[in-house]
């Protein structure tokens, strides 16, 4: 790639591995690198190339979105209508249905990286990603195991898009006497489906849309489920009034403030579904909306889990205490024999792991400031806490930002040429 627009290549930095690391290979990039093959990395790279603004994409699987093609159970399907997953600039084809299924969506994902000529450099896993502002530059260095022979890169940029988003690692909760057990245990991200314990007692522990759904499968292949609920939880039908709860919910934010608004939600859905506290799944006292703006916590938006819980078919336990050899103790006192235990848990962010910079990050991983951090050309896509939606609208505001200071860092090395 040309780099006519970029300052004189500087020298790499210091290396801080040990001696024996190989030096890099310096690779000047022009455009922003882009960590992350995910929706959201697609999004952005699309956004910059239909702005003619080149990038580089870094993915350390090897293929587009990983987290959907492995670590997602077979029945998935999305959980709002398709209007609200789509990425920017290519709709769903109108065939598929209003939830598409992994499958629909990892096809179209595919659709998408081809539509817009995007090619990641797969099997490229990023190690460090560092400011020198001595240059102006990103120093991001990545070994590549997709060549013949592994080299270590350090690629050179005035932009870094994170795009590794909020679900890039399995979250385990550390439990006492989990090396114990002698059943099988496993996070929500190994498990496929539940055709392999039919017949058996399974602990589900998390209450969230994954937790649920995951007992559904359980129950329709033949398992007795139980499902672990440490804390409350806002269970809402999946429509109402003739169309989908987000939807509803979307319309009426552009009138009405979110405790309005929840308190409305919360209305329909207990004149929909009941009173869910009767079977042990307490709601939080802060409304649906305003708990997710403040804590990031999904409502659960119920695919048939409820239904099952009230003819107890899936049944409620209380928080883990501990694990035994054959099962589980619980906070409450009880005790009951499993042969598995599935942690829907959730995930978090990786980038702490790579991302050195200081000032960029909390504690959790997330961005230390709001978009855009213009001061170091850092950008963030698919850290909102708003899903796939949110992640293209952080897509395209990064493609416009990140399009403008190309064009007048160009225009200015024009000028001076």
């Amino acid at each position: 790639m040309s780099a006519e627009t970029l300052p004189p290549q500087p020298p790499p930095l210091p290396a801080t591995d040990p001696p024996s690391s190989p030096t890099p290979r310096i690779s000047i990039v022009h455009g922003p690198v882009i960590v992350g093959a995910g929706p959201s990395g697609l999004a952005v790279a699309a956004s910059l190339r239909r702005l003619c603004v080149p990038s580089v994409i870094l993915e350390r699987s090897d293929g587009i979105a990983d987290l959907w093609s492995h670590r997602m159970y077979d029945r998935l399907t999305l959980h709002l209508p398709k209007p609200f997953c789509q990425l920017p600039h290519l709709p769903f084809p109108a065939y598929f249905p209003s939830y598409p299924s992994k499958d629909h969506f990892l096809g179209y994902l595919h659709a998408y990286a081809h539509h817009f000529s995007l090619r990641p450099l797969f099997g490229c896993t990023v190690m460090d990603a560092r400011f020198d502002p001595a240059v102006s530059l990103w120093r991001v260095t990545a070994i590549r195991r997709d060549l013949s022979d592994p080299e270590v890169v350090e690629f050179l940029s005035p932009w870094l898009v994170v795009a590794t988003g909020e679900n890039a690692e399995p979250v385990v909760p550390e439990i006492k006497g989990a090396e114990g057990f002698e059943g099988s245990l496993l996070h929500s991200s190994e498990y496929k489906s539940g055709v392999e314990y039919e017949g058996k007692r399974v602990l589900v522990v998390g209450c969230g849309n994954s937790g649920m759904e995951i007992c559904v499968d359980l129950c329709e292949h033949g398992a007795m489920p139980f499902m672990s609920v440490r804390s409350g939880v806002h269970i809402l039908p999946r429509e109402m009034l003739g169309t989908s709860t987000f939807g509803v919910a979307m319309k009426l934010l552009r009138w009405l403030p979110t405790k309005v608004v929840d308190r409305f939600l919360l209305i329909m859905a207990k004149m929909m579904i009941g009173d869910t506290e009767k079977y042990g799944l307490k709601r939080p006292k802060v409304g649906p909306l305003e708990l997710k703006n403040t804590t990031g916590k999904t409502p659960v938006l119920d695919v048939g889990a409820l239904s099952r819980i009230k003819d107890e078919r899936i049944k409620i336990v209380s928080e883990v205490e501990s694990l035994t050899s054959n099962g589980a103790k619980f906070v409450d006192g009880g005790e009951m024999a499993f042969h598995a235990v599935v942690f829907a848990t959730g995930y978090k962010s990786n980038a702490p792991l790579w991302l050195k910079e200081a000032g960029v990050l909390t504690a959790e991983g997330k961005p230390e400031h709001s978009f855009p951090n213009g001061e170091k050309g850092i950008y963030f896509v698919g850290f909102s806490g708003k899903g796939l939606l949110g992640a293209s609208v952080d897509a395209i505001k990064t493609a416009l930002d990140v399009s403008a200071r190309w064009t007048r860092l160009s225009e200015s090395k024009d000028v001076g040429l």
